[in-house]
């Protein structure tokens, strides 16, 4: 049977959308905040119209291709994180351990103790040199997982000393691995009783397209990855789901998370073997990078990211500023860890209270786990949200796709070279956020209708 084809007023929404992305990849500084805002508006606009309106799916996954596709050529202009994954493409690439030299070190010392090679070191320090101008943490330690080092270290390879170039060779990654993942969605959403339809709601999220085909940030991988362990999972073939799996842990840590979900899932046995291989494929990935200060560093940098940074945050803002009115002082090093830690406590609190713990409720309750972790965290960046985004396919909740949509307000501390946050537009973020979460939580508890169950998992 032919496709339905899309209305007049979605092909026009789609049209749009195209020239609101041309405009954020090549047009847009990230000081700019109006004109990014108002960009993102339109997009967002233009997704809530596609999505109302019912464009029907097929037409929907070959625009999404498109808007990604818009980005190929594109550096980076509203994020530079790109920059630290050259930095350590680099020293992968010349076999140098990213997780041993914070970048001030080896630029003060002439890279003479990270590159021993004379030759090699006259070929790379100029490179590392222009770089580290651009660099947005250079007296801290690399914090991205072997997985992300892998893929930085094989771009630099292909493109030692091209910025374009190395972008381009990071953006197939990332593009391949959101092919990947709207395929594993258009399977799995039919299978847990979902409509395909559905995934739209992830192809085609601005927030989705900007921040990680355009941004180049790993999220994209991560949730392909989960979405990989999840279709295996419903396959029976666990042991295959804990190493995919294990490839999403190993580009960012999150996904560890989902463990203590699927303890009642498959059965006490079959979790050790589970998370035993999981947590064991980890280590491999780990083993090239293995030194006797891998952990010390690794652990300094994961310290500072809990007892240093924030950016974005809600809940901690309000205990920081307890904090200061009590003592005078931030007092970041210890609330968070101990919000940290309290997220932790939450994510197994959903695991213990789970009524009916089916692979099709898995997608939902890691949506809740995730998010009480970010509503407790000290530092929420935009492209985080995207998971939040995703999972919300498999859920009856919409609360991730607005607040996706209002984190782009999070970019108002980029107007200036400070980076000073504009606590009004958190605060309101976070007002219409809770709201609607608050909201669509009240109705779940009021309408308990039957929900898709999906199959439990398969015992053999």
């Amino acid at each position: 049977m032919a496709s339905k084809l899309p209305s007049v007023s979605q092909l026009a929404a789609v049209a749009v959308s195209g020239g609101a992305y041309w405009g954020l990849a090549y047009a847009t500084p990230r000081t700019d905040f109006g004109q990014l805002v108002g960009l993102f508006a339109v997009a967002l606009l233009a997704y809530a119209w596609l999505l109302r309106s019912r464009l029907p799916w097929r037409w929907g996954v070959a625009a999404a291709l498109g808007f990604r596709l818009l980005w190929l050529p594109a550096v980076p202009a509203l994020s530079d994180d790109a920059y630290r994954f050259h930095w350590d493409g680099l020293l992968v690439a010349h076999g140098v351990n990213p997780f041993l030299f914070r970048p001030a070190e080896i630029i003060a010392d002439g890279a003479r103790t990270a590159i021993p090679d004379e030759a090699a070191r006259a070929r790379l320090l100029p490179e590392l040199q222009q770089l580290y101008r651009q660099l947005n943490s250079p007296q801290y330690y690399s914090v991205y997982p072997p997985v992300c080092q892998y893929v930085f270290g094989a771009a630099a390879w292909a493109f030692p000393t091209s910025d374009r170039g190395f972008a381009l060779g990071l953006r197939g990654v990332i593009l391949a691995a959101e092919i990947a993942a709207a395929w594993l969605l258009l399977a799995l959403l039919p299978a847990l009783g979902f409509a395909p339809e559905r995934a739209l709601g992830y192809l085609l999220h601005p927030l989705v397209i900007v921040e990680l085909t355009g941004n180049l940030h790993f999220e994209g991988l991560v949730f392909s990855f989960v979405l990989l362990a999840f279709w295996l999972l419903s396959r029976g073939r666990w042991r295959m789901s804990a190493l995919a799996l294990a490839l999403g842990v190993a580009t960012k840590l999150l996904p560890l998370l989902a463990l203590p979900l699927l303890v009642r899932r498959l059965g006490g046995r079959r979790f050790v073997g589970y998370a035993g291989l999981s947590i064991g494929a980890v280590v491999l990935l780990f083993v090239p990078f293995l030194s006797a200060d891998l952990v010390a560093n690794f652990s300094r940098s994961l310290n500072l990211y809990f007892r240093s940074f924030e950016f974005n945050a809600s809940v901690y803002y309000l205990v920081r500023f307890l904090g200061i009115r009590l003592t005078s002082y931030n007092e970041i090093a210890i609330i968070g860890p101990a919000l940290a830690l309290g997220s932790g406590l939450v994510g197994l609190g959903l695991a213990w209270r789970e009524r009916l713990p089916r692979l099709a409720s898995l997608p939902q309750t890691l949506l809740l786990v995730l998010t009480g972790y970010f509503l407790l965290a000290t530092t929420v960046h935009p492209w985080y949200l995207t998971l939040l985004v995703g999972l919300s396919v498999f859920s009856r909740f919409r609360y991730p796709l607005v607040w996706g949509g209002m984190a782009v307000l999070s970019y108002a501390a980029y107007r200036s070279s400070t980076y000073t946050e504009n606590l009004w537009l958190v605060a309101l973020e976070y007002a219409v956020t809770l709201s609607l979460l608050g909201i669509e939580l009240y109705v779940a508890a009021k309408d308990r209708q039957p929900k898709p169950t999906g199959e439990a998992l398969p015992t053999k």
